[in-house]
């Protein structure tokens, strides 16, 4: 039950009780109550129900001790037990003695055992019948504010039922006594979670891994890596859409700052590294756990209750620098974070939408998943998921794949006669939920054009309307391969780059390279003689003058300019067919110029950046076709 509740439940009557007269007038009975009453206040709750039993036996019609019979059993988890004394309780109205007073009693136990049940309509409907009794001195309380405010929240709420399927996990996975927090790669063929054999203090986590079968089934989970799990205690871990970068919670190791901390790891030639705690600027004296990365790891989220919050748990967030370090953990702030429990942050794969767990937030009870969306840079007033994802229990975290088909969570069994478990299971995201553009997931190999090697290079993926960077990755230096997330984007460009090797650019929309699962990048090492097509540099039609889109590609030709300084470049400028020939052989070497004028004005000499037009003497394609002409209008760069 919520704390909160509790104090509704408790504070509603004792504030009441003693401002008029019992329901009955027996003297014996009545002192049984009060003792039951004493017994509640210190925490002796058997001995309390057996006061107000007593009470009950000896004064049937008795309203006050149903109302504190049943206020206990609720609090005890003993939801039908306390319906039937509620129930008598509410025959007992019929006392002539029974007052208005007694009518609101009996209903707010109602409220709360139905709020407890999930019975929400009910709930709300028992507010609305018992409000106008309400004395204008409990309207005045933050109690009956915040019980006013779930009523309207659950109002606003009841009409928009979803209707999902949930689906266990088949095996060989959920093969665990406890297996929990599962995550995925943004492909969907590799799962993550945690798993403990037991909750006794020897039962130690570790993190385990599948992988997509052929047959669509999973493979047997299997320790992630040696350098990995440890004697101590791993889990809720995060990992990048492409499976390359691992940040996990450790707790109690000898390197830890606090009693949970916060350590990363990466994946090297296909093999996980030592991992490393992550330092003061992350990690406190405090707990800190529950992390969650972006996409391509540039920013995690995480759970703490650290000093500097604004409850008991928040949601914190840090930054990698270029060095690759860390910048210093910031709390998220108030619009997510509130005076209770934050916890279990995801942000999903667009980076535009971060789920977590709430009870600070309004909900139907115990800790609710929520979603704050980013916008202009800022993170948006929580929306409640709504039910049947949310209910009067509580639900602790969400996972949802890159292809917004499938959640995953995990479900607590509890039994007197068996141990708990904890199962993976998994539900049709509702479409209703919006969650952005679509994804695509490409894979493919990055190698040497001249050997076949494969090449640990950085890829790119920039919105070419503002220059910003959407993901970032790299390929492996032992198989070349990579992946990468692409949102549908008016205009992005893929720059794949190496030191000591001709950049490859692709116009991602033009060149059709989403959703592939073999892209077969060729980078060329730098030598004399060897050229590439500058793409994404753009122009108005007719005109010399650079496009703002444009940005993004000349930064990449600075980077590889300073990066090679011994590196001189011939700039050539290509039109199609359309026009004179001397026209577009004059259009050719203005557009060249323009990319020359912008390198200048980086700071590089003239000399080593020599430019010439071509006009349409040198076509890639015939210029047969609408789609040719525009292949054929281009810059070229080539090594002098």
């Amino acid at each position: 039950m919520r704390p909160v509740l509790l104090l509704y439940l408790l504070f509603f009557s004792v504030s009441m009780a003693h401002s008029q007269s019992y329901s009955i007038i027996d003297g014996k009975a009545i002192k049984m109550y009060q003792e039951g009453e004493e017994l509640t206040i210190s925490r002796q709750y058997d001995a309390a129900i057996e006061k107000f039993q007593d009470a009950i036996k000896r004064e049937a019609s008795f309203i006050e001790a149903y109302v504190k019979l049943a206020q206990i059993q609720i609090t005890q988890g003993k939801l039908e037990i306390a319906e039937k004394t509620a129930i008598a309780g509410r025959s007992k109205l019929r006392n002539p003695k029974a007052t208005a007073k007694h009518k609101v009693d009996i209903g707010w136990v109602f409220i709360n055992l139905y709020l407890q049940q999930g019975k929400f309509k009910m709930a709300h409907d028992e507010f609305r019948e018992i409000e106008p009794l309400f004395e204008e001195d409990f309207r005045n309380t933050a109690y009956y504010r915040d019980m006013k405010a779930q009523m309207e929240f659950l109002q606003s709420q009841l009409d928009k039922v979803s209707v999902i399927e949930r689906e266990r996990l088949a095996d060989p996975l959920n093969s665990f006594q406890l297996q929990y927090f599962p995550v995925l790669t943004a492909n969907g063929e590799q799962i993550l979670f945690t798993k403990r054999d037991g909750v006794g203090n020897h039962d130690k986590e570790d993190i385990f891994m599948a992988f997509m079968a052929p047959d669509g089934g999973w493979t047997k989970p299997q320790s992630i890596a040696d350098a990995i799990n440890s004697p101590y205690n791993e889990g809720t871990c995060t990992i990048t859409a492409d499976g390359n970068i691992l940040i996990y919670t450790s707790c109690d190791a000898p390197d830890s700052e606090g009693s949970c901390d916060l350590y990363i790891a990466y994946k090297l030639n296909g093999r996980w590294q030592r991992p490393k705690n992550m330092g003061k600027n992350v990690n406190s004296r405090a707990w800190d756990s529950q992390p969650s990365l972006s996409a391509d790891g540039r920013i995690l989220f995480f759970s703490s209750n650290r000093k500097g919050g604004f409850g008991g748990n928040d949601i914190w967030y840090s930054v990698m620098q270029k060095d690759g370090d860390w910048a210093a953990a910031k709390n998220l702030g108030d619009i997510v974070n509130t005076s209770k429990d934050e916890i279990s942050p995801f942000m999903f794969f667009n980076n535009e939408i971060l789920f977590f767990s709430s009870n600070g937030h309004p909900g139907f009870g115990g800790m609710d998943i929520q979603l704050s969306r980013v916008k202009d840079g800022e993170f948006t007033q929580p929306e409640n998921l709504g039910m049947p994802i949310n209910d009067q229990l509580d639900q602790v975290a969400l996972f949802i794949t890159a292809q917004k088909d499938y959640a995953y969570f995990t479900e607590l069994t509890t039994s007197k006669t068996e141990n708990d478990r904890s199962i993976l299971y998994r539900f049709k995201f509702p479409d209703e939920i919006s969650l952005g553009e679509n994804l695509t997931v490409t894979e493919g190999k990055v190698f040497n054009s001249k050997t076949g090697e494969p090449i640990d290079a950085a890829l790119s993926l920039v919105s070419l309307t503002n220059d910003s960077t959407l993901y970032q990755f790299n390929s492996d230096g032992k198989t070349g391969e990579f992946m990468m997330l692409y949102p549908d984007k008016a205009i992005s460009g893929l720059y794949v780059e190496k030191k000591g090797f001709l950049p490859k650019i692709y116009n991602v929309e033009r060149d059709k390279i989403q959703n592939v699962k073999d892209l077969k990048v060729e980078l060329v090492p730098v030598a004399s003689g060897e050229e590439f097509v500058f793409e994404n540099v753009f122009f108005e039609f007719d005109e010399y003058s650079l496009k703002p889109e444009s940005v993004s590609s000349l930064k990449r030709l600075v980077k590889f300019m300073a990066e090679n300084p011994n590196v001189n470049i011939l700039i050539t400028g290509h039109t199609d067919n359309v026009g004179s020939a001397s026209y577009n052989l004059d259009l050719s070497l203005q557009r060249a110029k323009s990319v020359q004028d912008f390198l200048m004005a980086e700071g590089f000499h003239e000399g080593r950046v020599l430019v010439e037009g071509m006009g349409d003497k040198q076509p890639m394609v015939p210029n047969t076709t609408p789609q040719n002409q525009a292949l054929n209008r281009r810059i070229t760069i080539k090594i002098l």
